[in-house]
């Protein structure tokens, strides 16, 4: 995932996190930087719900998901593995999950750093809805500060709204026109297509 935000270091060990629990990642991580993006949906939030919260929902609605597999789904947690268009695999490992509200998951390579992602949904109306993805990237722990809010403002946070936007603009297709987004339908990504 490094790569994926342009830093690479001769020292991979020294950019691997360790943590004690799921707790002090997402402590740790809500410290530090972090990218939201919101779309309103002209569907209910059961609908929006429904979509968002079935297994494998990322193949149906992400624009760079090559393939979308559950790993554990139901009662014992929610936890799926997502391939993107260039090969690169993480797995999403859901901390909470609050029907018709949202959840949030740990995203990252297996075994490797993980970054926290937050899916919220606000009702509007009864036949509307608000989704906000927020993402706060493992990339600046441990990190300087003047470092990582130069790397945030001029690299990371362009990127990471432009796929926030695509993510959520998929979703938005799929509750509308009731088939399956193209891939790269909203341009291509360079940490994912």
């Amino acid at each position: 995932m490094m790569e994926m935000y342009g830093y690479h270091t001769s020292h991979p060990e020294k950019m691997r996190i360790q943590y004690q629990d799921a707790d002090s990642v997402v402590d740790t991580l809500r410290n530090g930087h972090s990218v939201s993006e919101s779309i309103n949906f002209e569907r209910g939030i059961e609908e929006a719900w429904e979509l968002i919260s079935s297994p494998g929902h990322l193949l149906k609605c992400h624009p760079f998901c090559k393939t979308n597999e559950t790993l554990v789904w139901g009662d014992h947690g929610h936890k799926d593995e997502l391939v993107y268009l260039n090969g690169l695999t993480y797995i999403r490992d859901f901390l909470r999950w609050s029907p018709n509200e949202g959840f949030d998951l740990l995203i990252g390579e297996e075994g490797g750093p993980q970054s926290f992602v937050d899916w919220e949904l606000i009702p509007i109306s009864e036949n509307s809805c608000k989704l906000t993805i927020t993402v706060f990237p493992y990339l600046y722990v441990g990190r300087n500060r003047i470092f990582s809010l130069l790397l945030h403002g001029a690299y990371v946070r362009p990127r990471l709204e432009r796929y926030l936007r695509s993510v959520l603009s998929g979703i938005d297709y799929v509750l509308r026109y009731r088939e399956e987004v193209p891939r790269n339908h909203f341009g291509r990504h360079p940490w994912f297509s």
